[in-house]
């Protein structure tokens, strides 16, 4: 997806409805959606390819610049003609967001099918150590998909990991890392939304998540209350969010996964990498709009903290 931000002020309502007019300061684009956890990944200097279709129109042609600017690779299959990008754009008026405005077209545009695109993704599991799998319910991902992208992976030993989004329902049984935020823990686990302000009942949702999908690693993001995480059904840790100051949480769980799977890919233990991750999202949320940490502000951050 192409995230559009448009910067700006207000003084005045408008004389032609009860909204705000707004004086665009300046405009901005960043990749969003999986191209924004690849931004991350590669702002951690991993190599890494995203596949995802995107439209020949001016969007299309951004994003994929965007891409290659940070040595993503987004190979020309998956350029399509006649789709349309998914865009979003934000306006946003004294760090305020007061609007959004979407842009997409029909599922079908996006889906990723195995019999065509099969080939160029059993080639690419077989040159990566891991797999990440962002599911924003935009018609990409099939259960067909998952289970070709898990089969393949696994066979060679690597690790593939989920941000799901439970709405749509792909298969995302015996996973290596699933990353749910707190509204996707519920629903995962079968359970009715909660009532503002009422408990969490972290034990409850990290057992039932266990016996319905049995991920090896269930890591859930909490916003203000940090990180949760659980083995075997079973929580095992739950840190404090490490954001000092909260602006804006745009973006932050497609940093948690992939500072996550780099901490795991690089030897950490599942404490270490939950900090790690947790202080990469504490240096996005710290920050206006689609974000990303790097190495030297993660130390910076940790160094003040």
């Amino acid at each position: 997806m192409l995230d559009h931000y448009i910067w700006g002020d207000t003084r005045r309502i408008s004389p032609e409805a009860p909204v705000p007019v707004v004086s665009v300061n300046k405009e901005s684009l960043s990749a969003g959606g999986a191209g924004n956890v690849a931004v991350n990944l590669a702002r951690l200097g991993v190599a890494c390819e995203v596949c995802g279709f995107v439209g020949t129109d001016v969007p299309g042609r951004q994003l994929v610049e965007l891409l290659r600017e940070e040595g993503i690779d987004h190979d020309a299959r998956f350029q399509r003609a006649g789709a349309a990008t998914i865009r979003k754009t934000r306006i946003v008026v004294r760090r305020q967001q007061i609007c959004r405005v979407d842009h997409e077209g029909p599922a079908e545009t996006y889906r990723i099918r195995v019999d065509e695109e099969g080939d160029f993704l059993r080639a690419a599991c077989d040159r990566a150590d891991a797999v990440i799998v962002c599911d924003y319910a935009k018609g990409g991902l099939t259960s067909e998909l998952v289970e070709a992208l898990t089969q393949r992976i696994h066979a060679r030993g690597g690790l593939i990991a989920v941000d799901p989004k439970p709405a749509n329902a792909i298969a995302m049984r015996d996973m290596d890392v699933l990353t749910p935020n707190r509204p996707e823990s519920y629903e995962l686990a079968g359970l009715p939304a909660a009532e503002s302000g009422a408990d969490y009942p972290a034990e409850e949702i990290c057992r039932r998540i266990h016996e319905r999908f049995a991920p090896r690693h269930l890591v859930i993001t909490l916003g203000e209350d940090g990180i949760l995480y659980a083995r075997e059904g079973q929580v095992v840790l739950q840190v404090p969010t490490r954001a000092r100051e909260l602006f804006d949480v745009s973006g932050a769980g497609d940093t948690v996964v992939a500072a996550l799977v780099v901490g795991l890919l690089a030897g950490m233990d599942h404490a270490a990498a939950i900090a790690f991750a947790n202080c990469a999202a504490g240096v996005v949320v710290g920050k206006l709009g689609t974000a990303t940490a790097s190495w030297k502000e993660i130390e910076e951050f940790l160094e003040k903290a």
